[in-house]
């Protein structure tokens, strides 16, 4: 082993020692038993990425812990961490672990014992204040190599020297005065760092997808995912195809397109997979008025690794116009189907069907629905396309359709797993509507930021609706095995294990592990706040931890947070890394008990309906709901207003909503709100603290809407 350092030649053997001896266990066990995941070399000990390896299983091939002594696992170490957004996925590496919070601030720890090792801000609040308002803090970052990667929300990209935090190298991946993001987190493929953003659901902008040289952060090669202005010429011949799916003059409405979460990577084939989301706007009659498939919203794109050139694609909505995406992870595995083996990427994305594609042609296998959906009656089978419901092209049409599943989707960005030894992908399914058209819909008076033409009610309380679930999915025969209803309707993210067990935590406050094969609930522990992170596992010295982080955020604690209202889910409930062994031997503090939402006393409110309706609207159309929740009912990505002590005293609601004074504390100002505007939301505001507890309290607007995801 001429050239790889002593040290190096020790991790190899290891490495390839555990792979012989997994594939001898995968040809022994007793499940359907599908061969793995093409993949480079990831050492079976470790988590180095968001889902473990290139082909995003989101699974370890570890079994210390398992079905039969599960129930012996106990907390062996937690970490306090601030009331900021934590619904992000660690990673561990050479016996340390990585996290990141709120806006980038990257921690490291001694993975066995929890000591902190360094922290790194990379003052994202202070960079750039409005980025803030597009999206809820990163999801997630990536070792390689002895670094960790990260990507900011004002669209940086850095990376940190991993036993010191020190940058490496920081690169720009758009203007600052763009309004785009980058939450999703980074991967490293072939020594080159993926990394994509959104931005596309509430300003006209173009997506793309980067790669960077992991060693230099020299920019490599740039994939655009809709074409551009043909006047400019084409950067590809991918574009120009493109092109010929977009009608009218697209690209003075940004098209979209936005890539911010899923990747995966065939080391084999060479090939990158991009899932790319929804158009902007959102109402393909002004986007693209003629119609057409608009590629490539909605699609996964399959790249060349070395050069980005693109090879293939399958898209899951053609035109769309329902903020349908295919931003979901995708798994990669070797299934055999109809005799064949067949190397496949699956996903669940928001539409609401499970896809099995070829993922060496792009050629589609199957696809069944895993959730209620009325925008298509099937997938059909020799064309690949869905076919339509009546009424879901909705231009022109009066009243709103109902939309299953409604624009959250019925699967979000926290992850499925697939287990090669039972052969089932498990997936957190979302069951809820949306009622959507644009009757009335001014299209010439559009708004340069959120203007997406439609009218929406994103979350409305239908029968059915707001209902989480666990399901274990079949892939081949294209059916559920077994499903578990959760609590609330914001299932997290999930872990399968050799150990023949599912991980996931739940919005009442529990980590539980199920047995793969039935379902069974085998263990559950007491969390003391909302978990919908995914947990990872990893092992040190012959042990095996597994590793999450508590505490609500994103969508589910945000714009959709009526669907949780039930539960505890509190900004200030306690937000912690909790990692866990078989034997652990540490305690959580006694929980203090939830305080109930009250009514503040304000003893100068009055009533003033008018003035009241008003307030909804500006809290409704500035944004404020994306954190703050529908209704300003707050599901823990931000605090709940309705019992803010800044609503009681005009000047402090001021200098937070307008002046910037909480930007550390991640609230963005909002500076274009009118002195009118701030007296009416903050009428609307403390009306709803009164309402606290009734049946008739005041309802928030239902137009268009910021964010989805």
């Amino acid at each position: 082993m001429i050239g790889i350092p002593a040290h190096r030649r020790v991790r190899l053997a290891a490495v390839l020692g555990a792979a012989v001896a997994g594939a001898l266990a995968l040809a022994s066990c007793d499940g359907p038993a599908q061969p793995d995941e093409p993949t480079a070399l990831i050492d079976p000990d470790e988590w180095p990425t968001f889902g473990r390896t290139p082909g995003e299983q989101h699974y370890s091939p570890l079994d210390q812990i398992d079905s039969g002594n599960v129930g012996d696992l106990q907390l062996a170490w937690y970490y306090d961490l601030p009331s900021e957004n934590t619904a992000t996925g660690p990673i561990e590496a050479d016996g340390k672990l990585f996290i990141t919070t709120g806006h980038g601030y990257i921690r490291a720890f001694e993975a066995k014992t929890g000591k902190l090792l360094w922290e790194f801000d990379s003052k994202t609040r202070e960079a750039s204040a409005i980025h803030l308002r597009l999206g809820w803090g990163q999801k997630g970052i990536a070792y390689s190599d002895g670094r960790v990667f990260l990507g900011t929300q004002d669209g940086r990209v850095i990376a940190l020297d991993a036993d010191s935090g020190e940058v490496a190298w920081e690169q720009r991946d758009y203007p600052l005065e763009e309004l785009r993001y980058i939450n999703g987190p980074p991967r490293v493929f072939d020594g080159k760092v993926i990394v994509g953003h959104g931005g596309a659901d509430v300003s006209a902008i173009r997506g793309f997808v980067t790669a960077y040289d992991a060693k230099t952060g020299k920019r490599l090669w740039r994939f655009y995912t809709v074409p551009g202005n043909p006047a400019d010429g084409f950067e590809s011949k991918a574009m120009e195809l493109a092109a010929s799916t977009w009608t009218g003059e697209w690209w003075k409405h940004g098209g979209g397109g936005t890539a911010w979460n899923a990747f995966s990577y065939d080391p084999e084939l060479g090939l990158i997979y991009i899932g790319v989301g929804n158009g902007f706007p959102y109402n393909q009659a002004l986007r693209s008025p003629e119609g057409g498939d608009n590629l490539f919203l909605a699609s996964i794109v399959a790249v060349k690794a070395g050069s980005g050139e693109y090879v293939w694609h399958y898209q899951v909505c053609p035109g769309d116009q329902w903020d349908c995406t295919a931003v979901q992870d995708m798994s990669l595995a070797t299934l055999e189907i109809d005799g064949k083996e067949r190397k496949v990427l699956m996903q669940a994305p928001k539409n609401g069907f499970f896809y099995v594609i070829d993922r060496t042609t792009g050629e589609f296998i199957s696809a069944e629905p895993f959730a209620k959906v009325t925008w298509a009656e099937k997938i059909d089978y020799k064309t690949g396309r869905p076919v339509e419901n009546p009424g879901i092209r909705y231009h022109g049409k009066p009243g709103m359709f109902e939309l299953w599943p409604g624009v959250r989707g019925a699967h979000s960005w926290l992850p499925q797993s697939y287990s090669p030894k039972t052969g089932l992908v498990y997936i957190p399914v979302i069951e809820g509507a949306s009622l959507i058209g644009d009757e009335g819909v001014d299209f010439d008076n559009q708004p340069p930021i959120g203007g997406m033409a439609v009218n929406a009610h994103p979350d409305p309380d239908l029968p059915g609706t707001h209902r989480g679930f666990l399901k274990a999915w079949d892939p081949v025969a294209q059916k559920v095995r077994w499903s578990i209803e959760l609590p609330g309707n914001w299932p997290g993210g999930i872990m399968a294990t050799a150990g023949n067990l599912v991980f996931q935590g739940r919005i009442d406050g529990h980590l539980v592990a199920y047995d793969a094969k039935s379902g069974k609930e085998l263990w559950s522990f007491e969390t003391q706040a909302p978990v919908v992170a995914p947990p990872i596992s990893y092992r040190i010295d012959g042990t095996q931890f597994v590793t999450v982080i508590t505490g609500n955020g994103a969508g589910g604690g945000g714009i959709f947070s009526t669907g949780v209202a039930e539960y505890s889910t509190d900004y200030r409930l306690p937000r912690r890394v909790l990692t866990f062994a078989l034997g652990g031997k540490a305690k959580l503090p006694q929980a203090e008990p939830a305080l109930p939402r009250q009514p503040l006393d304000d003893p100068d409110y009055r009533e003033d309906p008018e003035l009241t309706q008003k307030g909804a609207m500006v809290y409704g159309m500035s944004g404020c709901i994306v954190c703050h929740g529908f209704n300003a009912v707050s599901g823990g990505t931000a605090p709940d207003l309705r019992t803010s002590p800044y609503i009681l005293d005009a000047r402090a609601f001021r200098a937070a909503v307008k002046e910037g004074a909480l930007l550390g504390s991640g609230m963005p100002p909002f500076p274009e709100i009118s002195d009118d505007g701030l007296v009416a939301m903050r009428q609307y505001l403390r009306a709803l603290s009164q309402n606290l507890g009734k049946k008739d309290g005041h309802k928030a607007p239902q137009g268009p809407t910021a964010a989805m995801h």
